[in-house]
């Protein structure tokens, strides 16, 4: 799904965004990109979605070379990619239904189609209740799962989220990486930037990191299950036994 070969990004300030970076992921992984402020992780985010470009290498995306994508097509490339943002980037005089209509109205979906794909993945996210509400009208999480939701709706292959839980607490980021966990499990490749080293070393996915712009470190975290259910996700993140409540509000989820 995503493949870099010797891709080095230097900014005109002569700094360097990434040093032949070279790894690549397969289609339906899930990977934790890591490493701390200016490794290179957001310099990496950013020319998957073509915002900038290599000084050297070549990076492809499902078998497509980005160099040859020109800035018209540009658009059209970004229609096969979901991307989730810390800052949520929610219209806020939209209600919740009408922020994921609209990810479908900008790609040509009828009104048919956006009224079909909305309260499915409203229900995906957990949101089926809020779907009349402003964004300054959720909390953190929420407009989390907002984000995730748009970004999802048109299931993409590959999901790309920049530190979606950066401003949340724990419980919260748990609840939010479940999320991305559950999408993946549905066939969609997902690669997360982050730095909740603890959520990162107890989720037992790949982890690539970053230092100055190069990969210092690729490897599978330990063995997993990958049949494992959210219920049972949730809870080895939580490092909590199952109780009726618990269990209760994980099934409905899995529904």
């Amino acid at each position: 799904m995503i493949e870099f070969r010797g891709v080095s990004v230097r900014y005109p300030s002569g700094d360097m965004g990434l040093d032949q970076a070279t790894f690549g992921i397969g289609r339906g992984e899930f990977v934790f990109l890591i490493g701390p402020s200016g490794s290179g992780k957001s310099t990496l985010m950013r020319s998957l979605i073509k915002e900038v470009e290599p000084t050297a290498g070549a990076i492809r995306v499902a078998g497509h070379d980005l160099h040859g994508i020109t800035r018209h097509r540009v658009p059209h490339y970004r229609r096969n990619l979901g991307v989730v943002f810390q800052d949520y980037k929610l219209l806020p005089n939209r209600t919740v239904y009408d922020n994921v209509a609209y990810a479908l109205l900008v790609t040509g979906h009828s009104r048919k189609e956006i009224r079909a794909k909305v309260p499915d993945i409203l229900r995906l996210t957990g949101l089926s209740l809020k779907l009349h509400n402003y964004p300054d009208q959720l909390s953190g999480g929420e407009q989390q799962r907002v984000s995730i939701a748009r970004a999802f709706v048109n299931h993409p292959p590959l999901l790309l989220a920049d530190e979606p839980t950066g401003n949340l607490d724990p419980e919260t980021s748990i609840d939010i990486v479940r999320l991305l966990y559950r999408i993946n499990r549905t066939g969609t490749t997902v690669l997360v930037a982050t730095h909740n080293n603890r959520m990162v070393n107890k989720m037992r996915q790949r982890v690539l990191e970053l230092s100055n712009g190069r990969v210092v470190r690729d490897e599978a975290t330990g063995l997993y299950a990958r049949d494992e259910s959210t219920r049972e996700f949730a809870q080895r993140l939580r490092n909590t036994p199952e109780t009726p409540e618990s269990v209760k509000s994980e099934e409905e989820l899995e529904s």
